[in-house]
This record gives structure tokens, C-alpha cells and sequence, in this order.
């Protein structure tokens, strides 16, 4: 599916608008900026991006007497065919401190696909200064598979407290999880004008609608701050590899934008291509 813009998403240009509406166009009215675009970016990252699930990892710390910690968390998770390997959890996307008294915390791991989720281990390395953890409840969200997941604990991870242990092995709770309609792989190429001032560094999202009024969640394409800061400069083309909400076989009309904010958010978007991948990443 095309989608061309050719218009500002910035309150200063054009109405002012920082969010648009975008009906597909047949291919031939595209114009190709080369033959080989396509090429150049099927890049090795995300081809594997493609064969890869997301999973939304939340950690809640309980609220006790020195149940945070400066340890470094880790976790695996276990699945029926394979393991995700040992996962730093580093950068949480709710906290600047993480693992504090009381706090939830949110994280995003990517892995090949490991089958349906059956047990997880979480621990830390005990160093720092305040190493000792007590680890309320671990979520994990796995969209492609329709499951969230709660793996309850309740217990601390510290070597002078309960067992001494500071890694401990979860099961889910299988009342606690929640099914839903798996979602689906969406290859998303934007591409920025390139004319003076067109890029910019503001959250932008995308949702997509397919017939019968169904749609997507509004899904920010960049991660985090040093992702937006990268993507969308003038004149480039950035593709993501995003999971969604199924809308089915027909795409009737997007709607992409940003959030504004900071000092380079104006944005001048030329054209936007989606393609919903299939499961063997094609």
C-alpha cells in the first residue's frame, strides 16, 4: 500500500496540522526514486527484525523497606521451542531510576520466536550499593501470540534474605492471563521530503484502519528518544518492522502524525509504503 503525503505535519506550515489521514494510492502513481530502493533496504537487520517477536516486559518492585535495587536485572524467557538467552533489562521506559520501592517498570525484548511461554528466570549480578530486590510480579505481553502473561513472586532476591537466593525461576499464573486476537507483522516505510527543514525529531505514530471500522492502536515507530533523534532527516527513507492489531486484507486509510514537542518537530512527509508481512517474514 502507498500512502503519499507531500504535505507539513508541523503547526507553523501548511493548516497547522501535526497529524494526518491517508488513503492509499494505486503503485503506478508513486514515483520511483530507483529501481534498487527496495534493495537497499531490505537491510540484514531487518530481515531478522521480520522473524523476530516483540515482547513487553513489565517489573513490578514491592513496596518495602529496601525493596529497590542498583543490582544490573536480568531474565530469560522459556518457551516451548526455545529460549530468549540471558536479556539485560537496562532501559526502562517508564523510570530513569529503575527497579525503585513500589515502581513499575516497562521494557521491550526482542527474540526469534521461542513458542508459547511457559516459565521465566529473573535475577541480578549483587552489585552496587543497595543490591537486595523484592520482586513483586513480572507481565510479559507477547502481541504476536495473543497471551499477557503474569508470573507472579512475591519474594525477595537478596543473600541475606528469605533463601538467599538472587535469581529465581517464575511460572505464570494461569488465572491471570489475558488471550486476545495475535497481532500481526507490518513492514512500515516512511519517507521524508526533502526540502529545507523537513525532518524531524518529535514521536511520530502511525494507526492503521482496515474496513468494517477496524483499527489499529496508536503505535509510535522510534523506541525511545535517540531512535527519533536518527530517523526522519530530510531526504531519508526509514523502514520498520512494527506488530499490530490484524486489520484484515484491506488497508482503507492511515493515519500518521507526531506529538510536537522540542525544538525540530515540524515534519514534511512525502509518502508512507505498509506491506503486511506474512508469518515466514515475507
Amino acid at each position: 500500500y502507498y500512502f503519499p503525503c507531500q504535505r507539513w505535519l508541523a503547526v507553523e506550515e501548511d493548516d497547522g496540522q501535526i497529524v494526518r489521514e491517508l488513503v492509499p494510492v494505486d503503485e503506478a502513481f508513486v514515483k520511483k526514486d530507483s529501481e534498487n530502493d527496495g534493495q537497499s533496504l531490505a537491510t540484514l537487520g531487518l530481515e531478522q527484525k521480520a522473524k523476530s517477536t516483540t515482547y513487553t516486559v513489565k517489573v513490578k518492585t514491592g513496596d518495602k523497606k529496601n525493596a529497590g535495587t542498583d543490582a544490573n536485572v536480568f531474565i530469560t524467557l522459556y518457551g516451548n521451542k526455545d529460549d530468549t538467552g540471558i536479556v539485560s533489562l537496562k532501559a526502562s521506559k517508564i523510570n530513569k531510576n529503575k527497579f525503585e520501592r513500589g515502581k513499575v517498570d516497562e521494557f521491550t525484548v526482542e527474540s526469534v520466536d521461542i513458542g508459547d511461554l511457559k516459565k521465566i528466570k529473573i535475577g541480578h549480578d549483587n552489585k552496587g550499593n543497595s543490591t537486595g530486590w523484592f520482586l513483586e510480579w513480572v507481565e510479559i505481553d507477547a502481541p504476536s501470540l495473543g497471551q499477557c502473561l503474569k508470573f507472579p513472586c512475591g519474594r525477595w532476591l537478596d543473600k541475606s534474605e528469605d533463601d538467599g537466593a538472587i535469581e529465581r525461576i517464575i511460572f505464570p499464573a494461569e488465572l491471570q492471563t489475558t488471550e486476545y486476537i495475535p497481532f500481526v507483522p507490518y513492514e512500515i516505510t516512511v519517507y521524508t521530503s526533502d526540502i529545507f527543514g523537513a525532518g524531524t525529531d518529535a514521536d511520530v505514530f502511525i494507526v492503521l484502519y482496515g474496513s468494517d471500522g477496524v483499527c489499529t492502536q496508536q503505535k509510535s515507530l522510534c523506541l525511545n528518544k535517540r531512535e527519533q533523534r536518527m530517523y526522519f532527516e530530510r531526504n531519508s527513507v526509514n523502514q520498520f518492522i512494527v506488530e499490530l492489531e490484524d486489520v484484515g486484507d484491506i488497508i482503507e486509510k492511515i493515519r500518521i502524525g507526531h506529538k510536537g514537542g522540542g525544538l525540530n518537530s515540524g515534519w514534511h512527509l512525502d509518502r508512507v509504503a505498509i506491506r503486511r508481512l506474512l508469518p515466514n517474514g515475507k
